[in-house]
C-alpha cells in the first residue's frame, strides 16, 4: 500500500518562500510521473507542477517562474520550492502521481500567504 506524506507548509507573507516536501512509502516516485496539486477553499483541486521519470517538468501557467519541482528517487521524495508567493497561492498542497491515483491522496500540507 502506498502512503504519501506531505510536510513543510506554513504561513508566509506575500513575496516570501516556502518549500513543501512529500515522502513516499515505496519506490513509486522513482517510476512514475508525479506531481504537486493544490486545492484552495471553495475551488477544485488543480495540478501545480509535474515531473516525469526523466525529470522533465511541467508547470501551471500561474506558477511558472516561481515554483520549482524536484525529485530524489533514492530517497523517494518530491519537493516543491515556492518563491515569490502570492495570496492566491493559499491552498492545501498534495503530492500524487500524474494522472492522480485516488487511493494515494494524503492529508496534504497547508500553505497560507498573507497580503
Amino acid at each position: 500500500q502506498v502512503h504519501l506524506v506531505e510536510s513543510g507548509g506554513g504561513f508566509v507573507q506575500a513575496g516570501g518562500s516556502l518549500r513543501v516536501s512529500c515522502v513516499a512509502s515505496g519506490s513509486i516516485l522513482s517510476f512514475h510521473a508525479v506531481a504537486w496539486y493544490r486545492q484552495a477553499p471553495g475551488k477544485q483541486r488543480e495540478l501545480v507542477a509535474s515531473t516525469n521519470a526523466d525529470r522533465s517538468t511541467l508547470y501551471a501557467d500561474s506558477v511558472k517562474g516561481r515554483f520549482t519541482i524536484s525529485r530524489d528517487n533514492t530517497k523517494n521524495t518530491l519537493d516543491l520550492q515556492m518563491n515569490s508567493l502570492k495570496p492566491e497561492d493559499t491552498a492545501d498542497y498534495y503530492c500524487n502521481t500524474n494522472p492522480a491515483t485516488n487511493s494515494y491522496w494524503g492529508q496534504g500540507t497547508q500553505v497560507t500567504v498573507s497580503s
